[in-house]
């Protein structure tokens, strides 16, 4: 037995030793303190709503968290420096009731940067973003997850921009009264007017315009309206993952034409067909089956077939951590982002394709709508 413990022991060190000591690893965390991880989507503000009743002392990020994803001390292995936190609440919630509570969700990420200043600050900007980053703290952003959220106002679209919100997701998983989800039947065939009016005046303000979850009609009139980049803040390849929620060969080629960025995300059943497969089988009738699982090579996968069809520049990383119950091998959490960079750079990706994908393709993009917003 001693002997058993003993040889776990060495071989713990072995481990430890190889990894402070393998060129790819320091490679990617070098790339990482250049150009940090700019993750356009992560639901802790959910879990705080969902776990805690809004109390952050119950989950602080400053503690570890076994129960969640994202802590400091992981963000920071990480090599994460900005980072959009979702201000999500379910498309079951309607009317009054959804601006209300995507306002307390507001509420919970201005919290929580008054409560750790010394790690989080608001960003409104790209140059924020940078700024705050020289300064070794996160650059928080704050991304609205459905066009619920505002209850078909363009004032209240207006007021939630003045509070920090920088991209809206058109859709969650129900049509709006003026866009098409991926998730249901479609209603309008993509944008309505009013929906065409929404785009118009997030490229006046500023706000990123967010193509997840919406349906191919909905991304392709949003693709037509926009002047400004898009984004797609957490979504994957249809060509790979041939799901709903993953985006079609023939938008990401309008996305190049854009200079939008898909940030691609960590969701199993986005990334493995077989995921997909199984998921789709009735809870009851899965009893006695091995579920697989999606891996880190998956995610790179996804990313290899969006380069081809777009090129290096519309490339980014959206997680979707603490929005997931299923995690993927070798991406479990807030940590593991300089995993996948080694896996990249094994398949060849230069620093500068590194630096592209991490932060300097969705920086790009946002600068793009500001610049747009300033004509």
């Amino acid at each position: 037995m001693r002997f058993l413990l003993l040889l776990c022991v060495l071989v713990g060190v072995a481990t430890v030793a190889a990894q402070q000591t393998d060129p790819m690893t320091e490679r990617a965390r070098r790339l990482l303190r250049d150009t940090p991880v700019f993750d356009g989507h992560n639901d802790y503000p959910w879990q705080i709503r969902e776990l805690a009743k809004g109390d952050l002392t119950l989950f602080p990020l400053t503690a570890a968290q076994p129960k969640l994803h994202t802590d400091f001390a992981r963000l920071a292995r990480g090599g994460v420096g900005a980072q959009f936190w979702s201000v999500y609440v379910p498309s079951t919630m309607q009317g009054q009731t959804a601006v209300t509570a995507t306002l307390e969700q507001i509420d919970v990420v201005h919290r929580m940067i008054a409560a750790w200043p010394t790690r989080l600050e608001l960003a409104v900007s790209a140059a924020d973003v940078e700024r705050i980053q020289k300064a070794g703290r996160i650059a928080s952003l704050i991304g609205i997850e459905g066009g619920h959220s505002i209850d078909s106002s363009l004032g209240t679209l207006r007021m939630m921009y003045r509070l920090g919100a920088r991209y809206m997701t058109l859709t969650h998983n129900h049509n709006t009264p003026w866009a098409d989800s991926a998730a249901e039947p479609p209603a309008h065939g993509g944008l309505t007017a009013f929906g065409e009016d929404v785009i118009r005046e997030m490229n006046r303000l500023g706000m990123l315009v967010d193509l997840s979850h919406v349906s191919p009609d909905t991304m392709a009139d949003a693709l037509r309206v926009s002047t400004a980049p898009v984004i797609f803040s957490h979504s994957n390849a249809k060509a790979v993952t041939n799901v709903p929620r993953n985006v079609p060969d023939e938008i990401l080629t309008q996305l190049k034409a854009n200079g939008g960025v898909i940030m691609v995300t960590f969701v199993p059943g986005f990334l493995s067909q077989e995921v997909a497969a199984f998921n789709a089988i009735p809870a009851d009738q899965r009893a006695g089956r091995e579920a697989p699982r999606a891996t880190l090579i998956d995610v790179a996968d996804h990313i290899d077939h969006i380069r081809k069809v777009t090129g290096i520049d519309h490339i980014g990383i959206g997680g979707d951590f603490d929005g997931i119950t299923q995690v993927v091998l070798g991406l479990e959490d807030v940590s593991t982002y300089p995993e996948l960079i080694v896996e990249l750079l094994r398949r060849g990706y230069s620093d500068d394709d590194i630096r592209k994908i991490t932060g300097r393709n969705i920086l790009r993009a946002l600068k793009g709508a500001e610049a747009v917003a300033r004509r």
